[in-house]
């Protein structure tokens, strides 16, 4: 088992928590290999292989995120943001700590979560994100139906105010999605672990509703049909057949050389934000050599001495060299593979989210719109490896939409 530390550090390595048809761009050979036997092993879950090697968690859209348990220097408990693995932790263990460090909205959560995560019995350290406080839950007609919402972030949670979980939800002082637990004699070397049970180990507590991100189908709706099964395998081929002919240098470069990679993540980020797929691949190569062009020509443009804008064209002709003609129809068959990945990632977004569950939806200022999840996260036991699977045209989309109302706006 990885120490946090050697998580982040061997993130980019393992393509830890990537998005799955991303880990083609970051990850070459080997992440294009990685990507394909995920989408086989989760094909096969799906089709009822209980022994596939992988599990699936659910990205609620939670915020922040919050860290609770006790500090193994002192046995006290505490609740953290993202600074408890620190050299020197930021940990709240008293409402004078969260005080002197926390202001607003923070604040008062934070003192929430202190008083009453201390009741669960944590033994180690958990982290999750907050959903919300109980003066976060809202009462309002969806469809013809009360029901308590919260919205922590972008996506709002609807659940019929009369049902079992709507009343535990609004008898509730405060709400959390657990995702990952820590262990260790220290906090600094403590080794994660993430798509495990957490809540079910804890305390039950009236005034906290705590849920896991685990993916649960009780329903058995998330079970593909044959013919569902057989599409999905005769994608996996086609892309089978496409890596076998991609030019593993290439591919590599895209990964390896970092000013490309983070512009070639920058331009597809900006096709999401646009609401656009890669499409086409002959004009999206093209369209991506024009974009690192313009942006080196631009930060040329910045610089006053000649030596000062010559470093920044000699930046360009390096990161430009693997759009030479005879690479053209090498860098096509890449992100024709990448859309296909991206394909499939929709196949099985769609059937995990035919899965009943806390309704999920977007708010516009003329009311609410039906959505998916966030998305989910595939967990590969055997490499403790974890990529994204998130409908980046629906969720991201709406992420850095105005039309989309947000949680934190007033």
């Amino acid at each position: 088992m990885k120490s946090y530390n050697q998580y982040l550090a061997e993130a980019d390595a393992n393509l830890h928590m990537t998005h799955l048809e991303d880990a083609v761009i970051d990850g070459g050979v080997k992440g294009t290999r990685n990507v394909i036997n995920y989408i086989r092993n989760i094909r096969d879950m799906l089709s009822g292989n209980t022994k596939a090697p992988v599990s699936l968690t659910t990205k609620w859209d939670g915020a922040p995120a919050i860290f609770a348990g006790v500090d193994p220097a002192d046995g006290k408990f505490f609740v953290a943001k993202k600074g408890v693995f620190n050299k020197t932790p930021k940990l709240y263990k008293t409402n004078a700590e969260i005080d002197n460090d926390l202001s607003g909205d923070l604040n008062s959560k934070f003192k929430v979560a202190l008083k009453e995560f201390a009741k669960l019995g944590i033994e180690g350290v958990v982290q999750g994100d907050f959903l919300y406080t109980d003066d976060d839950l809202k009462t309002e007609n969806i469809d013809g139906e009360p029901c308590v919402t919260f919205h922590p972030n972008t996506i709002v949670y609807a659940i019929p105010k009369t049902s079992s979980l709507g009343k535990k939800i609004s008898g509730s002082k405060i709400g959390v999605v657990w995702h990952t637990t820590y262990s260790g004699s220290t906090l600094e070397t403590m080794s994660a672990s993430f798509g495990m049970a957490i809540s079910t180990k804890l305390n039950n507590v009236k005034s906290v509703w705590h849920v896991d991100a685990t993916f649960e189908d009780k329903s058995g709706t998330a079970t593909m049909t044959k013919a569902e099964t057989d599409n999905l395998t005769a994608m996996l081929s086609k892309a089978g057949s496409l890596f076998r002919t991609i030019d593993a240098k290439v591919l590599g470069e895209l990964g390896t050389n970092e000013d490309l990679n983070v512009k070639v993540n920058t331009f597809i980020n900006t096709k999401v934000r646009a609401g656009e797929r890669i499409g086409s691949v002959k004009p999206f190569v093209a369209d991506l050599q024009r974009y690192i062009q313009q942006y080196y020509q631009k930060e040329a443009d910045k610089r006053k001495t000649p030596a000062g804008k010559k470093t920044q064209m000699d930046k360009a002709a390096a990161v430009l060299q693997i759009f030479d003609k005879r690479n053209t129809k090498k860098l096509e068959a890449i992100f024709t593979l990448y859309d296909l990945f991206v394909d499939m990632k929709y196949v099985i977004i769609a059937k995990l989210d035919t899965v009943e569950g806390i309704r999920t939806l977007l708010k516009t200022k003329k009311g609410f719109e039906v959505t998916g999840q966030e998305g989910f996260v595939a967990i590969d036991h055997y490499s403790s490896n974890a990529l994204k699977i998130v409908d980046r045209m629906g969720f991201s989309l709406a992420n850095f939409s105005d039309k989309y109302i947000k949680g934190w706006q007033k």
